[in-house]
């Protein structure tokens, strides 16, 4: 699994200028990794992963196969989108399939390019995307619990439980908060998440900065970055502008043009990488002669679960899994190295999976 993420934000606060530097970047991806577009507005792009390379290195691997994300440019939202105005109603069903929500907010003056509120407020442009997401969770809501409640009053437990949650978001919703600021019971995160609440989701912010801001950031971004603490999210301060502009260089003309500006590695990486942590992701690896390959799966999860994002069969047929700690694989030299050192372990049912480490699935069908 990857994890798709849906940018959204008001006219001319430099969304499709990001957006379109993703997909260029993966573009120039494609001589090396296989890419794909799978829609005109969906990016699916490479997880930088320089543990991978190594990997590859070691084990020999003909083919490079990194994790994947999606980028998902929402269109169409306008103060009124929950109403329907511009294209709203496309705009609530494309939100709604993606894991994470990024708020891409304008940090920057530009007299040449307007501001459709007339004046340059990341904060109240933050303010009117997450109002329209909220009345929309809130009709939503109100027109399911008139048939949800019918069948609870007729002795549906299922039923009873879900106008209870349904009443926890609409009680939230009414006190001017997002869903995601309920509290939801543990065992009920499951039903919580088949609401599929829009203001449920997690958040990212980008700051977009001008291309003199890109390093240190400014005033309007760090009002930002405050309020994302505040809201127990993540902020990433870019310039949408420069990114665009590394899209197009070559590896070497990159690094010299980031080193010029005072910055370690793009910000689309710290995006990429800002995600994982707001999805509680990880990576492990699978290494051969044919291919070294990263996997994306959540912390915490069991060895059989991680298997089966391979593949069903390797998560119904689980036998064992061969486990060799990245650090471990790479210091002994593979796999034949780590097994004459006894760093090779035979991990069952119950082995929680570790970021980095190097797989291979033993399964009978």
């Amino acid at each position: 699994m990857g994890f798709k993420c849906g940018i959204v934000g008001l006219p001319n606060v430099g969304k499709s200028t990001l957006f379109n530097a993703l997909t260029q970047t993966a573009a120039a991806q494609a001589a090396n990794y296989p890419f794909c577009t799978i829609e005109p507005n969906v990016g699916d792009v490479a997880v930088p992963e320089p543990r991978l390379e190594k990997l590859a290195g070691i084990a020999g691997s003909a083919n490079i196969i990194p994790a994947r994300m999606s980028f998902v440019d929402i269109a169409g939202l306008v103060k009124g989108a929950s109403q329907g105005e511009g294209l709203g109603n496309q705009f609530l069903a494309n939100i709604r399939e993606v894991d994470a929500v990024v708020y891409v907010l304008r940090c920057f003056v530009d007299d040449d390019v307007t501001h459709v509120a007339g004046k340059v407020d990341p904060l109240a442009d933050f303010e009117t995307v997450e109002t329209e997401l909220m009345l929309a969770d809130m009709e939503s809501l109100e027109k399911r619990r008139a048939n949800v409640e019918k069948k609870a009053k007729s002795g549906d437990k299922d039923a009873k439980a879900q106008v209870a949650l349904i009443d926890l978001a609409l009680d939230k919703l009414r006190e001017g908060q997002p869903a995601r600021f309920a509290e939801v019971p543990e065992d009920q995160r499951r039903e919580w998440r088949m609401l599929q609440l829009l203001t449920s989701k997690p958040v990212l912010f980008i700051a977009n900065v001008d291309e003199e801001s890109a390093a240190t950031g400014n005033e309007m971004s760090r009002a930002v970055e405050k309020r994302a603490a505040e809201e127990g999210a993540v902020c990433v301060t870019i310039s949408a502008k420069i990114e665009a502009e590394l899209a197009l260089l070559d590896a070497d003309e990159r690094a010299e043009y980031l080193e010029s500006l005072g910055l370690a590695e793009p910000g689309l990486n710290r995006l990429i990488h800002a995600g994982y942590r707001l999805l509680d992701l990880q990576t492990y690896f699978t290494a051969g002669p044919k291919e070294a390959r990263a996997w994306t799966i959540r912390k915490g999860w069991k060895a059989p679960r991680a298997a089966g994002v391979i593949h069903g069969d390797f998560e119904k047929g689980f036998i064992r899994a061969e486990t060799i700690a990245f650090d471990d694989y790479v210091a002994l030299n593979g796999e034949a190295g780590a097994r004459e050192a006894g760093k090779l372990r035979q991990e069952g049912k119950e082995y929680v999976v570790q970021d980095g480490d190097v797989l291979l699935f033993k399964f009978n069908v």
